[in-house]
């Protein structure tokens, strides 16, 4: 018979704090709502879920609001997540730039973005990290106090520990990150795979009985990230690095990827692949002038717009490769949608139907190859919100539990 290990017996208070958390979920998802409407989504009595709500207002987590209009009987009571003076840092590392956003608990924009270079050596990152962190609380102190940090990274992340175990593209390797910025800030910190946070974010952001339970998001920026829910739940694999799609390669004889490996599908499709198209060179092997380097794919983008053949063959041909790798994961996953977000989808309407061509090439059948994409675009800030939602996420529990 198999052994079972690290299990807890339940306590009498186990199903009343499950209880507590389906509630809590349910509010954020719907709010405002009110107490009977509550009960109707957790199919319980009123009488429960009144005692339920009580000791969540009572703990701080919810509060009640605005009364609502009946035909007969009693005004309801709407119900909300208890965001008031309280706030959420959200940072989002890439090799170039790192962004800096203050959300309340449920990922509502609470200040503007603000961003700054990203330094490659480990302690100086920490350093200048930490000074904004602070310097953004003080500029907003009136948001109350900061409930925690939440930081997504181009790489893989030891979920436990917080240990970047590779981020490629910023030449990290084994970093112990999250410690150093909770002992300088004196919070909670969390980190997170950027494709990961962006599937975290994407599900906190679907509402009501029809959203995706069952969906891949790519993330295609500097590098290529990769989420994966499952039935409603973050896929993380054994040591959390499960969706790492984007090293796996499309051709082994293909140019070189951050990671050490040839042919990745990332080396194909991120941002310094579409511009190396363009000018005919590898630009991550070799300094670029400064005209180049200073060249994003937005301008890329307006440059095709605007007649460049070049720049819309080089815009083309990174659709055609998305298109390529997006068969093995449709194959592999079967989602019911995929969503994408990156600088690469402000060119959508000229690539999506490369896209979908290469996808049909690989799909091994028509309704695979029909999977609906759905582009998220950058003023979500999916990343981000990710961050922040790392934060709140534990709180909060699936709306059905087995």
């Amino acid at each position: 018979m198999a052994q079972s290990h690290n299990l807890r017996v339940a306590t009498r208070g186990t199903s009343r704090e499950i209880n507590r958390r389906i509630a809590l979920s349910l509010i954020r998802i719907n709010q405002p709502i009110s107490r009977a409407d509550l009960a109707r989504l957790m199919g319980t009595r009123r009488g429960a879920v009144s005692l339920l709500v009580g000791e969540l207002i009572q703990r701080g987590a919810v509060f009640e609001g605005a009364t609502g209009e009946a035909k007969r009987g009693r005004k309801p009571t709407f119900l909300y997540i208890d965001s008031r003076k309280r706030c959420v840092v959200a940072i989002d590392i890439r090799p170039t730039r790192t962004f800096v956003l203050v959300t309340d608990l449920v990922g509502h924009q609470l200040a503007s973005v603000s961003s700054f270079p990203t330094e490659r050596d480990p302690k100086r990152f920490v350093a200048t990290l930490v000074k904004r962190v602070k310097a953004v609380l003080v500029e907003n102190r009136d948001l109350g106090h900061c409930q925690g940090v939440g930081v997504v990274v181009p790489g893989m992340v030891a979920a436990e520990t917080g240990t970047v175990l590779l981020a490629p593209n910023l030449g990290w390797r084994d970093l112990s990150l999250r410690d150093p910025i909770a002992n300088a800030l004196g919070l909670p910190v969390h980190i997170e795979n950027s494709g990961k946070a962006c599937a975290l974010a994407q599900l906190w952001a679907t509402r009501g009985a029809q959203a995706p339970s069952n969906f891949v998001y790519l993330t295609v920026s500097d590098g290529l990230g990769v989420g994966i829910v499952l039935g409603g739940e973050l896929v993380r694999g054994q040591h959390n690095i499960a969706g790492e799609f984007g090293h796996v390669p499309l051709n082994v004889d293909g140019p070189r990827c951050g990671c050490g490996a040839s042919g990745c599908w990332e080396a194909y499709v991120s941002n310094l692949a579409t511009l190396s198209r363009y000018f005919g060179r590898d630009l991550g092997h070799c300094p670029a002038p400064t005209d180049v380097a200073a060249l994003t794919v937005d301008d890329l983008i307006a440059r095709a717009r605007g007649g460049d053949a070049k720049a819309l063959a080089a815009i083309l041909s990174t659709g055609r490769y998305l298109g390529l790798g997006l068969g093995s994961v449709v194959n592999a996953i079967d989602p019911s949608h995929v969503y994408i977000s990156g600088e690469i989808t402000a060119a959508w309407d000229l690539i999506e139907a490369t896209v979908r061509a290469a996808l049909a090439e690989r799909a091994l059948t028509r309704s695979a190859a029909a999977t609906p994409i759905v582009i998220v675009p950058p003023e979500q800030y999916p990343r981000l919100r990710g961050a922040a939602a790392l934060v709140a996420a534990p709180s909060f529990a699936k709306g059905v539990v087995a």
